[in-house]
């Protein structure tokens, strides 16, 4: 992602990259290591996007949105909306109701986060991206704070009875995404 942004022209084509992640935590660049409550040998990651620490694992669909902000003529938060409303379409497709907490990035439904987002922006183009949670192991949550918040609730689509793999439901998280940045 890193070189793929460095060697972008005004020309290079927009990219989505849809992946699963072995377990790791990841560690944003204001992360503060006082949010990993503890070591379960996952390891942790420190990287380059905005936010705490966060946890990544099989059943977790993770795209990563490598746009050029600049030509769209969005502004970050515009970006972190529209990610949010992909979302939040996807989920009422199935029924359900998602919502955004003031403050705190991602979506959530009754109150426990479903999706986590983080983002780079070098250049006037951004990457890393949006991670929902579909069908995966939340016990690793327990040994963080989850995006920095102590105690926060995790949930996954499985849990709201919804049936999927990380594949499927990120074609569909694709799909959504590809509706909002196109507004």
């Amino acid at each position: 992602m890193q070189r793929f942004t460095a060697e972008r022209t005004a020309d290079t084509p927009d990219e989505f990259w849809l992946t699963e992640h072995p377990p790791v935590f990841t560690q944003g660049q204001a992360g503060r290591p006082e949010h990993l409550l503890r070591d379960t040998g996952i390891p942790l990651v420190k990287i380059d996007r905005g936010g705490q620490i966060t946890y990544h694992g099989p059943g977790q669909a993770v795209v990563y949105l490598l746009v050029n902000l600049s030509r769209r003529g969005l502004k970050v938060r515009d970006l972190v909306t529209r990610i949010e409303q992909a979302v939040i379409d996807l989920l009422a497709g199935h029924g359900l109701r998602g919502e955004r907490l003031a403050g705190a990035p991602g979506v959530y439904v009754g109150g426990a986060k479903i999706a986590a987002l983080g983002l780079r922006v070098k250049g006037g183009c951004c990457y890393h991206g949006v991670a929902l949670n579909v069908d995966m192991e939340l016990e690793p949550y327990s040994a963080i704070n989850p995006c920095g918040y102590p105690g926060m609730k995790v949930t996954q689509l499985r849990d709201l009875r919804v049936e999927s793999d990380w594949m499927r439901a990120g074609e569909a998280l694709l799909e959504q995404l590809e509706r909002q940045l196109e507004r």
